[in-house]
């Protein structure tokens, strides 16, 4: 009886742990499968870009897959309209560094728009007046957003809350004196400076330190050290990268690099490195690289970046013939570059390599007149 008593009972027990495996392992795999799925969702993402059309402006939105192929996911207006013509600056179009916001420019009507990244596209949260004329580039800093007005020659200072845009007292700046052709605007690393370049007849360079209410201040303007400072980007040690169309003597186009000090002041790290090619329009940074847009010649230079800044050309990647890339935008894993081929009416995608090297990845096309990229 006791014996029978015993087996009844180990039995119920291991009944009971067989049940926890099997209930442990029902929720295991699925986890195991989220977690998978998180992974590869880390590693995709957005694409944009934007008509510019005059009569009234959009966003068009590529979603980005694991493999950096891109489809498209729709347009989506601004309430804006754009210029119907090129806007001869970098960063037209911006994405806040979690992805979740994304600015763009309307130059045709003085406005920029901001919208709430979703799942299946964009939602439009406000426009606003842009503080001056012909807006063409801008920048985000958690919820602290500049414009640059190249047809006023001036910044604007906006918060950015979750169903407006508000302009920040005291945040409009005149760019220094002599600007004639301002290209770029952008935070660096931490948020505290604003950098805009002029690639016209000054070549100069401006800074502000923005203080803790988002307001504006101006610090200084340097000449560059090579000619046509074109586009820029900070890449992750916080080095201020740019392009240049004119490095002079000869050189053609190519790259220079600054770093940039918590009061503004830019100090350069070496001296420009010619890319070899026509044009270097924009540049991008992507890990311990750098790239940029040669439209002259329908390719893109790579350089490496070392610890100190500095820049050493490393070799150039054909587009192909008429491309004409005109912006470029790397996606946030780093993994990524792509390209806005003016002259194809495509985005082209290249797969970063270790040794700084671009692999063609994707080509999706886009309407004609398309300006600006942005990646996440």
């Amino acid at each position: 009886m006791q014996l029978a008593t015993f087996r009844r009972r180990r039995n119920r027990h291991l009944s009971a742990v067989v049940g926890l495996i099997a209930t442990v392992g029902i929720f295991v795999a699925p986890f195991a499968t989220g977690a998978a799925l998180a992974d590869e969702d880390q590693n995709s993402g957005s694409v944009y870009t934007m008509t510019n059309a005059a009569g009234g402006n959009s966003v068009l939105v590529f979603h980005r897959q694991a493999d950096g192929t891109l489809s498209a996911a729709g347009a989506f207006a601004t309430g804006g309209d754009g210029s119907g013509a090129g806007l001869g600056s970098g960063h037209s179009i911006t994405e806040s560094a979690d992805g979740r916001r994304v600015i763009v420019v309307n130059a045709g009507s003085n406005s920029i728009s901001a919208f709430a990244v979703r799942h299946d596209g964009l939602d439009l949260i406000g426009t606003a007046p842009s503080g001056g004329s012909h807006p063409t580039s801008v920048a985000i800093h958690d919820d602290v957003v500049y414009v640059m007005n190249a047809g006023s020659g001036s910044i604007a200072g906006f918060k950015l809350r979750d169903e407006s845009l508000l302009p920040i007292p005291g945040s409009i700046q005149p760019l220094g004196t002599g600007t004639s052709a301002d290209s770029q605007i952008q935070f660096n690393r931490d948020g505290r400076v604003l950098i805009v370049d002029e690639r016209g007849g000054s070549g100069t360079i401006d800074t502000f330190l923005v203080d803790e209410d988002g307001v504006a201040r101006h610090v200084q303007t340097i000449a560059s050290s090579a000619g046509g400072p074109f586009g820029f980007d900070v890449d992750r040690a916080g080095h201020v990268l740019f392009s240049n169309t004119a490095l002079g003597g000869g050189l053609m186009s190519g790259a220079t690099s600054y770093d940039v000090n918590h009061l503004g002041i830019l100090t350069p790290n070496g001296g420009p490195v010619t890319s070899g090619q026509a044009a270097a329009c924009w540049l991008a940074a992507a890990g311990r690289f750098a790239y940029t847009d040669n439209a002259g010649s329908g390719s893109v230079g790579r350089f490496a970046v070392a610890d100190d800044g500095s820049l050493s050309l490393i070799g150039t990647t054909v587009v192909g013939a008429g491309s004409h890339p005109l912006d470029e935008g790397v996606s946030a894993n780093q993994k990524y570059l792509y390209v806005l081929a003016d002259g194809l009416h495509q985005i082209v995608g290249y797969r970063v390599g270790a040794d700084g090297s671009l692999n063609q990845v994707t080509s999706i096309g886009v309407p004609t007149g398309a300006i600006g990229i942005g990646a996440h």
